[in-house]
């Protein structure tokens, strides 16, 4: 119990960015709050945060741990849940948003399977490529594509979403095959236009470094479907997700290039406001929503229906 109140501690003061805060939340001392910290710190071996007297900062090895110890957090609220729900069927209502594209392949298709598992339950969902404000607007949950920005939120990483650069066959056969991301130039490169939300470029890890480059092709679209559309008929060359080219990718129908200077993925993620007295239909979906996802399978063949 006593780990379990320095993870608490420590993700508490991660995300207020105060050890005062999170003091008077609990109503103590802010050196009853150090002195957890300090004593899980000691433990694993390693600063977790570099304190002044005005603010925190997290450690590279704290912005890693507390990930983790986020999940842990949920999972322990969740396992009480279960518990405590004895056999209690879940019900209510479920309100959850996703980004539009990703939300009209892979969420939407799931919530029948959802509502079929578990008949009291409603479910209204929200499709929007804004970031919506969870707690704000009363959502329970959020699906994010993508790096997460620092929040006070609860994250619990689904899969990971990796970015490829991709064409069909035949485009491949007539203009040639890239084989260093410097030769993009001279290829017809299907880029989001400048006024689109991708904000660094197509990226890759060249010498074991991360660049990023803005391909200029003659067509360019502020509409992520319209270049997926485009690439697949054979207009050139486009950087696209795995969930959106996965399936295309396993029938032959687009073909994969540069894998060589792939970067490193960034991920999927259910997002919701807290882990403590989580409502089983929230528990419910994010572990329906983890299983789908991990199961390497799916994103090849897609939601079954």
């Amino acid at each position: 119990m006593d780990r379990l109140k320095q993870f608490e501690t420590f993700a508490a003061a991660a995300t207020k960015g105060s050890l005062t805060a999170v003091a008077n939340a609990e109503g103590v001392a802010p050196a009853v709050i150090g002195r957890r910290i300090d004593a899980l710190e000691r433990r694993l071996g390693v600063k977790l945060l570099v304190r002044t007297t005005r603010r925190l900062a997290l450690t590279h090895e704290g912005s890693a741990f507390l990930e983790d110890c986020q999940r842990l957090l949920a999972d322990w609220a969740n396992a009480e849940a279960s518990v405590s729900a004895g056999g209690v069927k879940a019900s209510g209502h479920l309100r959850i948003t996703s980004p539009a594209g990703f939300g009209r392949r892979h969420v939407a298709p799931l919530v029948p399977h959802f509502l079929a598992l578990h008949p009291d339950v409603s479910i209204s969902l929200n499709l929007s490529d804004r970031v919506v404000d969870i707690a704000g607007e009363s959502f329970d949950c959020a699906v994010r594509v993508g790096d997460l920005p620092d929040s006070s939120l609860i994250s619990v990483r689904l899969a990971d979403n990796r970015r490829l650069c991709v064409a069909t066959p035949a485009y491949l056969k007539r203009a040639g095959t890239p084989l260093h991301p410097s030769e993009l130039a001279r290829h017809e490169c299907l880029a989001l236009s400048s006024d689109a939300s991708q904000s660094r470029g197509w990226a890759f890890n060249v010498g074991g470094e991360v660049t990023y480059l803005r391909p200029i092709g003659r067509l360019d679209c502020s509409d992520g479907q319209v270049l997926h559309a485009w690439c697949s008929a054979g207009l050139g060359l486009a950087w696209r997700s795995t969930w959106e080219v996965e399936q295309e990718i396993n029938a032959g129908e687009l073909i994969s290039v540069l894998d060589d200077f792939a970067a490193a993925p960034n991920g999927i993620y259910a997002v919701f406001p807290h882990a403590k007295h989580l409502a089983l239909r929230v528990r419910l979906w994010i572990d329906f929503l983890k299983h789908t996802y991990r199961d390497s399978g799916y994103w090849k063949r897609g939601p079954s229906t």
